[in-house]
């Protein structure tokens, strides 16, 4: 008979699926935690979504993961969709969500609860003092009630930050079980990448441009995340000599009008910049493989330079691209410059065009930064990650 797998649950108070980046990297970790030896069930809020997204029928196909977790939604109370900015949204549906969770969990005794939410994770750790809770901190809670909460939880918890800063702050709170893991890549998604030549076929980008792209989202939380500081840095980058292509995946359709309406202004060439808005996470590699360098232009703020790690600089990594990205301490933690990367002042656009005409003119730079950066991901798998954080909370208990 095999062994009985432990049970772990999953927490995420979040609208799943969802276009944001984190969705992705819930349903990836689930997979690699089963794949870890844990009988996992992924538990959200049943809530309003987006057309595109009530759209979607399989979350393990819209995320391109194998059906090897159990997923759950639960009632809550969503007062998005009147108030979309209003905190009291917020608080109404986390409340519900919470309540409908512990009615759910009361007969059930999983081995492990693992979430990335602060306040769900206080409430088990009330509720189920003598569970093993993992709490997957994203961001260091600035105001005063947050910061109680945290010092509350992560003395109590299996923390596990996902930037070296954001760990020097948890353990600043009293936490004793630290340990960071960035974020990861599921390495299966680029096994089958097309060929340069055959993914800028399909985009019609002619077989010897020089091409940038960026994925993703192009802002979070309402910031913006550089790309008009990218398209200055193309305009001033280009001569005879230095022609460049700009490829975006990603949205909202707002903003990548406000792009092109900024590329014209520079007096860009309309036929060098590619858009394709949103598109489901498991067609991202084919994107990627048009591409010769991986762009993270994000500005120098606290959550960019200590509290993220952004799931694009682990598929550029995977793709084999050359990364060129704003020098933040959280991006410096995965790559080097110089070596797997070119790391350049955030807000700086004549370094970062600079650094685009170096690119485009040693093509040789790029093949070695990409090949090192392929090198380096085998470490940055969420397989990996996933087998590091059951033997941090078998062994540290």
């Amino acid at each position: 008979m095999p062994e009985r797998k432990p049970e772990l649950v999953y927490l995420a108070n979040n609208r799943l699926p969802t276009e944001k980046a984190n969705g992705l990297q819930i349903a990836q970790m689930c997979e690699a935690l089963a794949g870890a030896g844990y009988a996992v069930t992924l538990v959200a809020p049943r809530r309003f979504n987006t057309p595109d997204m009530r759209a979607v029928r399989s979350i393990w196909d819209h995320y391109g993961v194998e059906r090897v977790f159990t997923f759950r939604r639960l009632p809550c109370l969503d007062l998005f969709p009147l108030f979309p900015r209003h905190h009291i949204a917020f608080i109404v549906q986390t409340f519900t969500f919470i309540l409908a969770l512990f009615v759910w969990l009361l007969p059930r005794r999983p081995a492990v609860i693992y979430t990335r939410d602060l306040f769900v994770a206080v409430v088990i750790v009330l509720v189920r003092p003598r569970t093993r809770l993992v709490y997957e901190a994203h961001q260091f809670h600035a105001s005063r009630i947050g910061q109680r909460l945290e010092r509350f939880l992560v003395r109590r918890a299996y923390n596990v930050p996902i930037t070296g800063h954001l760990a020097v702050k948890l353990r600043d709170l009293g936490a004793a079980r630290v340990l960071v893991e960035h974020d990861g890549v599921r390495l299966a998604r680029f096994e089958d990448m097309p060929t340069r030549s055959e993914a800028r076929a399909a985009l019609n980008i002619t077989p010897d441009a020089f091409v940038v792209g960026y994925v993703g989202r192009l802002y979070t939380l309402g910031m913006a995340k550089g790309l008009d500081k990218l398209v200055n840095a193309i305009a001033d980058a280009t001569g005879e000599s230095t022609v460049i292509d700009l490829l975006l995946v990603g949205g909202p359709d707002e903003g990548v009008t406000a792009i092109r309406e900024q590329w014209a202004a520079r007096g860009l060439p309309a036929e060098r910049l590619h858009t394709v808005g949103q598109v489901p996470p498991d067609d991202v590699p084919r994107y990627l493989a048009a591409m010769d360098v991986g762009i993270m232009p994000q500005p120098w703020t606290d959550h960019f330079a200590y509290y993220t790690s952004a799931l694009k600089l682990f598929e550029y990594m995977a793709a084999g691209c050359a990364i060129l990205s704003s020098d933040l301490p959280s991006t410096a933690e995965v790559v080097r410059d110089g070596e797997s990367a070119l790391l350049v002042p955030p807000d700086d656009v004549a370094a970062w065009a600079a650094a685009l005409r170096r690119l485009a003119a040693d093509r040789d730079l790029v093949v070695r930064l990409g090949a090192q950066a392929r090198q380096d991901v085998q470490h940055y798998t969420w397989d990996a990650r996933a087998a590091r954080i059951r033997a941090f909370v078998e062994n540290e208990g």
